[in-house]
This record gives C-alpha cells, structure tokens and sequence, in this order.
C-alpha cells in the first residue's frame, strides 16, 4: 500500500505542477463564466446546466483529457517506470493502477471544482429565462455520468498509451476514434454510448426526481385546446389557414429521451472502463519493462 500511496501523490504533484493542468483549470473557469453570462436570459436551467458540462464530454475539455492520459508508460515515464520496478519493491499493478487514479482523481477535481460553483449558482440564484425546476437528484446524477465519461475517456487514453508506448501516435489514435465515433453513435440517439447524445439527454436527467412517482400530472393546455377549436370552426367555413412552418429545435431538443435510463448509461460507460483498465494491466504485466 505504501508504494501505491507513493506513487499517487507523486503524480499528482507532477500533473499538478505542468502548465497544461494550471491553464485548463483557468480556461474551464473562463469558459463556464463566459458560458452563463452569455446565456443567462436565454436558456433555462436545465438546458443551461447542460450547456456547462457539454465541453468535459464533447469539445474541447475532452482532448485535454487525452493529453493527459496517454502519457504513464510513453516516451521517457516508461524508463521511469522500468527502473522503479526492477530496483524498487513496486509492483506492475501497484505502478499502473497509481498512476491511472492520479489522473483520474486530477481530471474530477478539476471538473468538479468548476461545475459545482457555476451549477449552484444558475440553479439558485433568480434570472430572467421562464423558470424550469431541476432535481438535487438529477444534478447529482449528472455529475456522477459526466465524471464517468471522464473516467472512460481516461481510461481508454491508458489503455493506448500502454499500447503504444508513444504519447502522440496514443493521442492521434484516440482522437481519430473517439470524434468519428461519436458522430455515428450520435444518428442513433444512444445516451449509452454516445455523449452527444448524452449532453442532449442531461436536461431530461436533470429534471428528474429521485422517485418517478413525484412527478406531478401536467395540466391541461388550455390555448392548445383554443387553436384546435378554432381551427376546427375555421374549417367548417371554408378558411383553411396556411399551417405555420415548424420552428427549428434547439441542440437540446432534437432527440426525445423521455424514457432516459441512468442505469443503462452507467453500464454503456462503466463497462468500458473497467475493460480498458483490464487490458492496459493484462498489457503492460505481459510486455518486457
């Protein structure tokens, strides 16, 4: 245990002390400022939420994810890591799985320093933008699925970087991967699988309570039942109005996730993960250090 807690902290002092961690904990601040300042009277709060954590899962927080996780066992870390397992009482699984919690403990502390202020503040305070109630739960739970795509993506950026012993050809691949794929997975509208798809279902996720039998009958749209009415009669007398041309749905309304399943996105998520990890260990404890 005293290696593992060795090597943590010493990784985590290394990330910590490079300018790629300092300028994207200022950039992320920056970005989510400028984002509720921008949106403030636009969007509601759910959709604003969303807005926030669409960078960590989509672009651009996502490639400085890569960065950092591609790198334990490329270039010269692997002469590192050689050295401190062959004249050291370091274990390869010891080595390997230190060096992924630094990174992953690194990239969550970094995300949930920043959301956690700016969702308190645009769930809490009053705005202008037509009230829309978000759940602690779903909050809580957006974050939990957020952290968990970083933790894949993580993941994922170790496994090649174990592969591949070469920190730009890991970070080339995961990127000439993980974009394309996306955009498929995305035609398909799987929150499973796709975190496109994912950010347009966190205003569903965000909206619901802890126990689905809270949620309140919608009552009844009166000015719908007017205009229907109203065309009805209309079209008795012979005036038939030309029908409205279908306003364009916002990025958040283009998929219908009513039936979203927090427990099918924890395993579409979560189960790459841990098999990532499998095999970046099963690699690394097979090949020569």
């Amino acid at each position: 245990m005293m290696p593992f807690t060795a090597i943590l902290w010493h990784d985590l002092r290394m990330l910590w002390s490079s300018w790629l961690v300092r300028l994207w904990l200022i950039a992320t601040a920056l970005l989510a400022m400028i984002q509720i300042m921008s949106n403030w009277e636009r969007f509601q709060t759910a959709p604003l939420i969303a807005v926030l954590l669409l960078p960590y899962i989509v672009f651009p927080w996502s490639l400085v994810v890569m960065m950092l996780s591609v790198n334990p066992l490329s270039g010269s870390r692997s002469g590192v890591a050689a050295d401190g397992i062959l004249s050291r009482p370091v274990t390869r699984y010891a080595y390997l799985l230190a060096a992924w919690t630094a990174r992953v403990t690194l990239v969550l502390s970094v995300f949930l320093v920043v959301t956690v202020p700016t969702i308190a503040i645009v769930a809490l305070a009053e705005r202008p933008a037509p009230a829309d109630e978000v759940t602690f739960y779903g909050v809580a739970a957006s974050l939990a699925v957020v952290g968990l795509v970083l933790t894949f993506l993580v993941s994922v950026g170790f496994l090649l970087g174990t592969l591949f012993r070469n920190t730009l050809l890991a970070i080339v691949v995961l990127v000439f991967l993980w974009f394309p794929v996306n955009l498929v997975l995305n035609v398909f509208s799987l929150e499973e699988f796709s975190p496109i798809s994912l950010t347009q279902a966190l205003p569903t996720l965000l909206r619901q309570p802890w126990d689905e039998t809270e949620v309140a009958e919608p009552e009844p749209d009166v000015d719908a039942a007017f205009r229907d009415a109203l065309s009805f009669f209309s079209s008795l007398g012979g005036n038939s109005n030309p029908e409205p041309k279908p306003e364009e749905r916002s990025f958040f309304e283009r998929g219908d996730y009513e039936d979203f399943s927090l427990r099918r996105v924890l395993l579409g998520y979560g189960i790459p993960t841990i098999v990532s990890v499998a095999l970046a260990t099963l690699c690394f404890c097979l090949r020569d250090v």
